[in-house]
């Protein structure tokens, strides 16, 4: 790309980015940020405190973090109230510095429909990844953005689900640093990595490895407190253990070293990052045909999908997967399959024609 662009990134509210990733979409938003400055481009960043991407020379695009009374009330899904309406007014001062800069594109990738709603007056086009079902909030403040605004979704299934909701967007697949997750040689133990939460479901991992009287190992952040201490920690022991939330290198040394990833997600996710993470390793990947996922499947080499209902299909299919991955050949043709598919410097390169698009179609000279 020949042209330099000054871009604004309005990153999720609830985690500062960096790493040990909070979660899949705070990984891919970092992962973002890194890779258009690494192509030159001078990027902004609004973001919680801690971020480690923050400029410094812009302190009002620092946000608060969430703050709970008690670790034992945590959960992703919802907030405290008084730390959301300290973030979202943070964010509104943060918009409100952002139109006063030069910026020729803001990159939304908040989960608050407050940037769509000041879509107007941002001084610049405002780019909107879709990263979630077609929330109330969210479609309504999106069906009422400037014509120069424009959106992006994550899998072909978000982007349906958001059509279906009067919002049109482009597909734009997430992406993943490749070099970031190296081919692994393969292990006798299942792995389960992602974020702790009932909607991921990782006590029906624990329970397809005992079935099929494997190991498995849960690698990942606690999102619900009351989840993992009712219902996961109980299930722990010899066979099934929590790694904790893993850094980038121990986290990818783990799947690498795995047989077969087990994707318990009961919710439609609206992609699925793990599945070509793990992928990435030479790990194949075992799960549940919801959201996102059986596309991410289409275009690999060594997933096994199952219907919602069939967790006996998802135990047969982990164990036919975890005997193919003792083949090194097959291994590096799962990580070949997925780095044609879903690298992250693809999505990139189709990031940056998009906002060219974009830049077009509101009137600015694109060089």
């Amino acid at each position: 790309m020949s042209r330099t662009l000054d871009i604004l990134v309005v990153a999720p509210l609830r985690f500062p980015l960096g790493p040990p990733h909070a979660g899949g979409l705070e990984s891919m938003v970092w992962n973002e940020v890194r890779a258009l400055r690494d192509r030159g481009h001078r990027v902004g960043l609004i973001a919680a405190e801690g971020s480690d991407q923050l400029d410094v020379g812009s302190p009002a695009f620092s946000l608060p973090t969430v703050t709970w009374g008690s670790s034992h009330d945590a959960t992703d899904a919802t907030w405290p109230t008084a730390s959301l309406g300290r973030t979202v007014h943070a964010l509104d001062r943060a918009l409100d510095e952002a139109a006063l800069g030069q910026w020729d594109v803001v990159l939304n990738h908040c989960l608050h429909p407050l940037p769509l709603r000041r879509a107007r007056d941002l001084g610049a086009p405002v780019i909107t990844t879709l990263h979630t079902p077609p929330e109330p909030a969210l479609v309504a403040a999106a069906q009422d953005v400037p014509s120069s605004a424009a959106f992006v979704a994550v899998s072909e299934h978000t982007r349906a689900a958001w059509a279906r909701a009067g919002v049109t967007s482009q597909l734009l697949h997430n992406g993943v640093r490749v070099e970031d997750w190296p081919l692994g040689p393969g292990g006798e133990d299942l792995v389960w990595f992602g974020r702790i939460v009932p909607e991921k479901a990782p006590h029906l991992a624990i329970e397809v490895a005992r079935r099929l009287g494997r190991r498995i190992v849960l690698a990942g952040r606690v999102g619900d407190e009351r989840y993992m201490r009712t219902v996961v920690a109980p299930m722990l022991g010899r066979d099934a253990r929590w790694g904790g939330h893993l850094d980038q290198s121990a986290l990818a040394r783990l799947v690498g070293h795995s047989a077969t990833s087990v994707v318990t997600s009961v919710w439609a996710e609206p992609f699925g990052l793990v599945a070509p993470e793990s992928l990435c390793c030479g790990t194949p990947v075992a799960g549940f045909a919801v959201g996102g996922l059986p596309e991410v499947a289409g275009k690999t080499l060594g997933m096994s999908l199952n219907p919602l209902d069939d967790l006996d299909g998802l135990v047969a299919g982990a164990e036919s997967l975890a005997t193919r991955a003792r083949v090194t050949a097959f291994r590096s043709a799962v990580r070949a399959s997925a780095r044609r598919s879903f690298s992250l410097d693809a999505r990139v390169l189709a990031l940056e024609d998009a906002i060219l698009g974009v830049l077009a179609t509101s009137g600015q000279e694109v060089a």
